[in-house]
């Protein structure tokens, strides 16, 4: 199987088990807490970004890349992508009074694609692959 076609599927499941994450713990925020739109989201999204890091970084990219300088790379992504996201989120859920479910799921999507690119071609770019295999 070619390595790309391999590497994106494995960077999907990942993404799947990380969208898992940040949807139940975001339900379970908005269902059983009086907290708005917002904080919901933003907590299960660091949740499930550290998750679907260490699983990239270390499985998918097969990176043995500086952790610290990837976690930059990988925090200025979010810088952009977390505010953006939270304040649009929160005005289609509070102000428009989209689906709040709905509204975290397109947030997903976009963070799916945006940080498969953004990961490939940016974080991990000079270093897929160089990760020593356990023996």
């Amino acid at each position: 199987m070619n390595k790309e076609l391999l590497r994106t599927i494995k960077f999907t499941l990942f993404s799947i088990s990380a969208g898992i994450i940040e949807i139940v713990l975001f339900t379970l925020l908005d269902t059983f807490t009086n907290m708005p739109y917002w904080p919901c989201y933003l907590i299960a999204l660091i949740a499930s970004v550290l998750w679907n890091f260490t699983l990239n970084r270390n499985i998918t990219f097969a990176s043995a890349s500086n952790i610290p300088i990837a976690m930059i790379k990988v925090g200025i992504f979010y810088l952009v992508f977390t505010p953006t996201s939270t304040i649009l989120g929160n005005y289609l859920s509070e102000t428009l009074l989209w689906n709040a479910t709905l509204v975290t799921l397109l947030n997903m999507l976009a963070n799916f694609i945006l940080e498969y690119l953004y990961d490939r071609f940016y974080v991990f770019k000079d270093s897929i692959d160089t990760k020593k295999k356990d023996k």
